[in-house]
């Protein structure tokens, strides 16, 4: 029998979800197959402070498994610091976790692929409010540019909210995104590849959020806040598009491993994209392993699936 490889769980980190990067840490090394890896749970704080170096990490284990969400975690930091540690990971690169991050410049990354994202606008000072000229209409969202889990993140419905929405969104980024607010089903669809750049589709889920009008923070971490339909109940030729769409996302950004795409889907049939995810939620509500469990794989499958795509894409698999 061969040896178990030994697996480091990065969690925590200095960013807003620093609590759901815990979370979904935990739920990690949890349900990791402990037949197959050894297990490291790996805990960074809020100021960016490691319990383990990374430079020694490099001699106890053969891959980091990054739980870590929002910026330093999502945006391209921890993969780099990884790479300069010589340590092998899982999911996207520095460059793809920056794109996916940057909702400014994936959004135009989504555009250039042929894909439909709402018109927007990028303010980055307060003082530029003035001369802001939106021609698309209320009502509107607002939203860090750069941030995850729908941090920040408000639905104006009249220049009275604006203000008080910029002033919530600025707290979090020092770029915020105003854009058209696109009524319609909330649909999320993840993404998985082998780590060569075979990748697969899963079945797509509508999210339906029982009190909140969007799928905010409470809806997406506290179970029972939203419902939750895999796959929707929609002709299959929506599904299909659905899953073109989030498979040309991944694509688009040269994501690894994993990803979830989030988009609307307009009462007139448009399918509008709104943002990528290349480190999805891992904790017991979350999207991916609810839609990996759909199509017949296991939580503690799906994990290993990610983990085997990472040896892959470094040349490490038996």
């Amino acid at each position: 029998m061969s040896p178990k490889k030994r697996i480091a769980v990065l969690m925590g980190g200095p960013s807003s979800e620093h609590e759901v990067s815990l979370s979904s840490g935990k739920t990690v090394a949890k349900l990791l197959d402990r037949k197959k890896y050894e297990v490291f749970p790996v805990l960074i704080d809020k100021k960016g402070k490691w319990d383990e170096d990374p430079r020694q990490l490099k001699d106890l284990i053969d891959l980091a498994f990054i739980a870590m969400h929002g910026e330093y975690g999502e945006d391209g930091a921890i993969q780099s610091v990884l790479e300069e540690a010589g340590l092998p990971y899982t999911g996207s690169g520095p460059a793809s976790s920056a794109l996916g991050m940057n909702k400014v410049m994936s959004e135009r990354v989504f555009r250039t692929a042929g894909l439909n994202p709402p018109e927007s606008l990028l303010l980055q000072h307060f003082g530029d409010l003035g001369n802001l000229r939106i021609d698309f209409g209320w009502p509107l969202v607002v939203k860090p540019a750069d941030k995850g889990s729908s941090v920040g993140v408000s639905i104006v419905q009249s220049p009275e909210e604006l203000y008080p929405a910029l002033e919530q969104a600025f707290a979090f980024s020092h770029n915020v995104m105003i854009q058209e607010f696109v009524k319609g089903r909330e649909l999320t669809c993840g993404v998985i590849d082998d780590g060569l750049g075979n990748a697969r589709a899963l079945p797509p889920t509508e999210i339906v959020p029982k009190s909140a009008g969007f799928f905010d923070y409470e809806s997406k971490y506290i179970p029972g806040a939203s419902e939750e339909i895999t796959p929707p109940d929609l002709p299959i030729d929506f599904i299909q598009l659905i899953q073109k769409t989030a498979l040309a996302a991944h694509q688009a950004i040269k994501a690894s491993g994993l990803s979830r795409t989030d988009m609307i889907l307009s009462p007139y049939g448009k399918l509008y994209i709104l943002e990528i995810n290349t480190i999805p939620g891992m904790t017991p509500t979350s999207l991916l392993p609810q839609e990996a469990l759909a199509c017949g794989m296991s939580f503690p499958e799906f994990l290993d699936h990610v983990v085997q795509a990472a040896f892959r894409k470094y040349g490490l698999s038996d």
